[in-house]
């Protein structure tokens, strides 16, 4: 091959090249999205957890939401208050009241507290474990407390203490990973400023209840008749707080014989679950 013929082939390639090159330009141009450089800001102010609290895959998709006029400009739950203020600024609108929440392990039945009925040593991971009869707890509705909340939270709010999952209050920013992976479906939601809440979900009666657990609901129904307010029922043999009737005002708790309803008395505290010695059966 001579000279030539080596310049010609280099010609015709890089005439091919440009040429393709044209053309994906012109296409970039014609089919060109425009986005709305307001989803680019609300996304710049987001926390970037990309947790799915929202609503939505991501941050990204929030943003691109607000602006399309599907999401509240309050739906970050990371970012609260301040994150929905800017939102809002960029929106040109009121970021309107914004309830804070926090995750409750809705179990209390630790290693002191629950008859277990094997030793489980399998994969350490709770929804493995749950799938031998429930896990190695009596309670067919405990915590499992192998930690996998704790693993997939990427705020280190949550931790396993004496074989039952605790949500430190402070540390929690509500992204709800932790209730996607809990296989007990244990985990909720729960207003910020809620000082009381039912540490139990078991739907059995009190008469099996008491079999392998201290710290269990009886359904008895002290805290009901005792509510001022209509804000607690015992459904499905356990006690359930409806937060928006509720007062705070604490009688349920201490109506309680069995201490399933925690009480934080001020900001801050931490809750402490009392067990009575002598509780009332439900049959």
């Amino acid at each position: 091959m001579n000279v030539n013929n080596i310049i010609l082939a280099v010609c015709v390639v890089g005439g091919i090249g440009l040429i393709f090159g044209l053309l994906l330009a012109y296409a970039s141009h014609i089919f060109k999205v425009e986005v709305d450089e307001r989803v680019e800001k609300i996304q710049g102010i987001l926390p970037g957890a990309n947790c799915g609290s929202c609503g939505y895959a991501g941050c990204a998709a929030f943003a691109e939401a607000v602006v399309n006029g599907t999401a509240p400009v309050n739906g970050c739950t990371v970012g609260k208050a301040p994150v929905a203020e800017k939102v809002a600024g960029i929106m040109g609108v009121d970021a309107g009241e914004v309830k804070e929440v926090v995750a409750r392990v809705m179990c209390t039945g630790d290693a002191a507290s629950v008859v277990y009925k094997f030793e489980y040593s399998g994969i350490d991971d709770c929804k493995a474990a749950a799938k031998f009869g429930g896990g190695s707890k009596g309670c067919q509705s405990g915590c499992v407390g192998l930690g996998r909340c704790a693993k997939v939270c990427p705020f280190g709010a949550i931790e396993v203490k004496n074989g039952v999952a605790v949500v430190d209050d402070e540390k929690c920013q509500a992204c709800g990973k932790c209730i996607k992976e809990c296989p007990k479906a244990l985990i909720k939601l729960v207003p910020k400023k809620q000082r009381h809440w039912v540490v139990c979900s078991n739907p059995e009666t009190g008469k099996f209840v008491n079999q392998y657990c201290k710290n269990g609901c009886i359904g008895c129904r002290m805290c009901e008749k005792e509510c001022h307010f209509d804000a607690i029922h015992v459904e499905n043999n356990h006690a359930i707080i409806d937060y928006d009737k509720c007062k705070n005002c604490g009688l349920c708790a201490k109506k309680c014989p069995r201490g399933v309803i925690v009480s934080i008395p001020r900001p801050g505290a931490k809750p402490k679950v009392v067990v009575k010695d002598t509780p009332e059966e439900n049959q």
